[in-house]
């Protein structure tokens, strides 16, 4: 057996073990969505930061670095501030009144059910496009480890997802994020110094990467309205992305949400540099790539000893598990808790919601497979499948979260026609629109032009709804 195999396969196991163990500590839906709303600051930092850290880091971000250069490197200061932002301005008011999902916080907020329900079917579509890019890179992972076709490693990659998060909720990839974040931040460490030997340096590292594409250190990989958008989409969706707000519910409160956003600055930050250096190395190890996504699976197998390379791409595999059960998670609580309870089944029994929440979980996670086998998608690159979820994220969100935290006059009007607007305008864009600019502009302008319009004239809202978050 050879020790990518047995690598894997213990990896594997202790994922599957966190999942039933997750099982027997699993009581109501409370448990099942926000683990008890009882995290502490570390495993609650770790969650949200292998949550962020996904197959657009370790795949993606190094496949543009690879295709553009360093500059797309320079958008990890917005993700800082994103985080920043999240624990000084939103967090405060918004765990105010703690929910299970941010649909939920949508229908207390904007007095009425309607705005949840549409949140949740937003949620619902642009999980199917994030999880598309996550899927992506498991089958080249397994294509590059395994020698498996892309396809078998695709819808292998989804079934093993599918099973722990289905089995333990938020439990299991709590304390599964926190595995998977100790192997990402090892499996960099390690890679990293390895990399740079294999240059006799760090300046001849720069130096060979410069020969061989000239614009690596230049602004010329990309234009820079792009790159001022992208940096803009990750600031908004850093900030408004369902599955990271849910984290704050499930910590315990705002001390424990502050220590814990604080560890994940650093450690996403750390870990981006890292990977940052990684994509350097891999335009002057291979550098006639097909496509820049296949560089990091390339690194860790071809330049790596084999413990090591196998144990960087068991990190790159733990960046999307890590990203895609919390997904997975979202959306099956939109489905579960935001369209079925809400609007049919008030009265279900727990039995009967966590059902529900699988099956949610199980039809959401197949859809993207369904999709990426069908050729939808096919050759855009895993970041830029990562932004445009972020996008429609962003502009969907944002304007009703921080305008219902910070604007009284908000009403579920305005948060309606704003979360509408945003993702219409953002997903017309990128149809449609210039591609020197990032679809999260214009779906972010429409999304407030139409928070502050509608709700100005319609009724304002009723003092019950804004007490609690003033």
């Amino acid at each position: 057996m050879s020790v990518q195999l047995i690598v894997f396969v213990l990896y594997f196991l202790v994922v599957f073990a966190i999942g039933y163990l997750s099982l027997r500590n699993t009581e109501d839906e409370t448990d099942y969505w926000i683990a008890g709303g009882n995290l502490g600051w570390l495993v609650g930092g770790a969650t949200l930061s292998a949550t962020h850290t996904s197959a657009g880091t370790f795949i993606g971000t190094i496949g543009v670095i690879y295709t553009a250069g360093w500059s797309f490197g320079w958008l990890i200061l917005s993700v800082v501030f994103a985080y920043w932002f999240m624990a000084a301005v939103l967090a405060p008011r918004f765990t105010k009144v703690k929910q299970l999902t941010l649909p939920a916080f949508m229908q207390t907020r904007y007095y009425s059910k309607a705005p949840r329900g549409v949140a949740a079917v937003i949620i619902l579509i642009a999980t199917v496009v994030y999880i598309q890019a996550q899927i992506v890179a498991g089958g080249l992972v397994a294509n590059v480890v395994f020698g498996l076709s892309p396809t078998t490693g695709m819808i292998i990659f989804t079934i093993i997802l599918l099973l722990y998060t289905m089995i333990g909720g938020m439990i299991a990839v709590a304390y599964t994020d926190f595995l998977q974040l100790i192997i990402m931040v090892i499996g960099v460490l390690v890679s990293v110094p390895l990399a740079i030997r294999q240059f006799d340096g760090f300046y001849n590292l720069l130096d060979f990467a410069r020969a061989v594409n000239p614009i690596t250190f230049t602004w010329d990989g990309l234009p820079g309205t792009l790159l001022f958008t992208m940096g803009l989409a990750f600031f908004l969706g850093g900030v408004s992305t369902p599955e990271k707000l849910t984290r704050l519910y499930a910590m315990k409160d705002m001390r424990t949400i502050r220590k814990g956003i604080f560890f994940t600055i650093i450690l996403v930050s750390g870990i981006n540099l890292l990977v940052f250096l990684l994509g350097v190395a891999s335009i002057s190890l291979f550098p006639l790539l097909p496509t820049g996504d296949l560089a990091m699976p390339l690194v860790a197998k071809a330049m790596l000893p084999p413990f090591i390379g196998t144990l960087m791409l068991a990190a790159i595999t733990s960046a999307m598990m890590s990203t895609v059960d919390s997904l997975l998670l979202v959306a099956g609580s939109a489905l579960s808790e935001d369209i079925y309870q809400t609007f049919f089944s008030p009265a279900s029994s727990r039995k009967r919601k966590l059902t529900v929440a699988r099956i949610g979980i199980f039809i959401v996670g197949v859809i993207p497979l369904i999709l990426v086998l069908s050729g939808v998608g096919k050759g855009e690159l895993v970041q830029f499948i990562v932004l445009l979820f972020t996008a429609l994220m962003a502009s969907s969100f944002f304007m009703p979260v921080i305008g219902g935290l910070y604007w009284k006059r908000a009403t579920k009007e305005g948060a309606i026609a704003a979360m509408i607007g945003g993702l219409v305008m953002t997903g017309g864009w990128k149809l449609f629109g210039n591609t020197g600019i990032d679809p999260v502009l214009p779906g972010f302008i429409c999304s407030g032009l139409l928070l502050v319009v509608v709700s100005l004239m319609t009724p304002p809202p009723p003092e019950e709804a804004i007490e609690p978050y003033f």
